[in-house]
């Protein structure tokens, strides 16, 4: 079960995120928004968070910490603008969080060249775990 901390470092590192390219488009303020209600944080909450340095909070399990990173590739994909800082971004958290660096890349050009900007579960936990062999 994820801890109310953690539901805010989520959305503060989406909210970082988001904020890369110099602009919070109105998509991902809705995105954002929209996983603070599925995560039931209070309104208030998550206001404050626009306004507070974020810190990153490193999950034990990697299964968390792959979920977690593609979530936030999700998100950096909403906007249809994606820009090379938020590529960025990204590959670093992904080191930040313990990820493999191979792992990371591979996955943010399968996203890339999918149409829909998804891919699948199988296919996101294949390319991880291809690299523990």
């Amino acid at each position: 079960m994820i801890t109310y901390k953690e539901k805010l470092s989520l959305l503060g590192d989406m909210i970082e995120l988001s904020k890369v390219d110099g602009q919070l488009h109105d998509r991902e303020y809705e995105f954002i928004k929209m996983v603070a209600e599925e995560l039931n944080v209070r309104t208030a909450d998550f206001e404050e968070l626009f306004s507070l340095p974020n810190e990153l909070l490193v999950f034990k399990s990697e299964f968390k910490r792959i979920e977690h990173f593609y979530r936030l590739a999700l998100l950096s994909h909403c906007d249809n603008h994606h820009h090379d800082r938020e590529h960025e971004f990204m590959y670093q958290l992904g080191l930040k969080l313990g990820l493999n660096p191979f792992s990371i890349k591979r996955v943010l050009k399968e996203m890339d060249n999918s149409p829909t900007r998804m891919i699948e579960a199988d296919l996101l936990l294949g390319i991880f775990k291809e690299q523990h062999n």
